[in-house]
């Protein structure tokens, strides 16, 4: 109890998290706040008045790019029929149920095997292998703690704020040889793939490595080490990219992230603020070019 005490007299960072967690920044405008979570998190000051870096820019776009369609794009359920309109049927993972509260779900109507996520955060989410051996009461409490979670509040990515707060079950997609599946994340800048984004972030030992449109591979890093055997380039790659430039058309910046199941392409999520906008880049130049790939003017 003493040695955390002291920390949260000597350590910002994490009195910061203490109190975000508290509620203590609730009433906080989003300006102020996002002043003093880029402080703590990026260690300098937030330029609004003339944002350039890539993360800059991202704080900016979430006080000033608020298009009510963004809502539905990032609510886990609601954005499969925005993918439906847009790419027709099957590029999304199946939905096998939605409900209001974790009480609600039956599992008697659910397979052996099955994810179960809230709609409207990221982290809120449950596997289940095994039915039989399912522990319930652990999801139960997982679960419901999320849907009390205010997502929209940790970062103040204002599409999750009026988010319908929601369970879906989803199929349980089978994983490769490794065990882990691989993340395909496209940024892209008004209808433009710029960077692909490889990654085995779930895997013992996380890398991710980068490419340009054309699959050149890039000098950059953000939190996990390149791989030390550069990654193919998939065989579905020309397909995912078209893909993310009709999901991004029209859009300052939207990542659009991809699954390849079974030799299917799958959209998993959209999301407007890569980390929160709070996720250093190696070497510091690309937060700079990627900066100057979001033009604000747009808004």
């Amino acid at each position: 109890m003493i040695d955390k005490i002291a920390k949260l007299i000597t350590d910002k960072k994490y009195r910061f998290y203490v109190l975000l967690r508290h509620g203590f920044y609730n009433k906080w405008s989003d300006e102020r706040f996002l002043k003093k979570i880029y402080k703590i998190r990026m260690g300098e000051s937030l330029n609004l008045e003339c944002p350039v870096t890539f993360n800059e820019k991202l704080q900016w776009l979430k006080l000033h790019d608020r298009n009510p369609l963004y809502t539905k794009m990032v609510d886990k359920y609601e954005f499969k029929n925005y993918i439906k309109e847009r790419l027709g049927e099957g590029y999304t993972i199946p939905t096998l149920g939605v409900w209001d509260s974790f009480d609600d779900i039956d599992f008697s109507s659910l397979p052996d095997k099955f994810v179960l996520k809230c709609t409207h955060d990221s982290g809120g989410l449950v596997i289940c292998k095994d039915k039989e051996n399912f522990d319930v009461d652990k999801a139960r409490k997982k679960i419901k703690k999320a849907l009390k979670s205010d997502y929209y509040l940790t970062s103040r990515e204002w599409p999750y704020k009026n988010v319908k707060r929601r369970v879906i079950a989803e199929k349980y997609m089978e994983e490769d040889e490794s065990g882990v599946l691989t993340d395909y994340k496209v940024f892209c800048f008004n209808g433009v793939p710029k960077i692909v984004y490889i990654s085995k972030d779930k895997a013992e030992d996380p890398t991710t490595d980068f490419f340009d449109e054309n699959f050149n591979h890039l000098e950059m890093r953000m939190r996990d080490p390149n791989s030390k055997t550069v990654p193919k380039k998939p065989k579905f790659y020309d397909e995912m990219l078209d893909i993310a430039r009709k999901l991004s058309a029209n859009i300052p910046h939207v990542r659009v992230d991809f699954y390849y199941i079974n030799n299917r392409i799958y959209v998993g999520e959209l999301t407007f603020f890569h980390c929160g906008g709070l996720q250093r880049i190696e070497p510091k130049s690309w937060e700079k070019k990627m900066g100057e790939w979001i033009d604000i003017s747009m808004i």
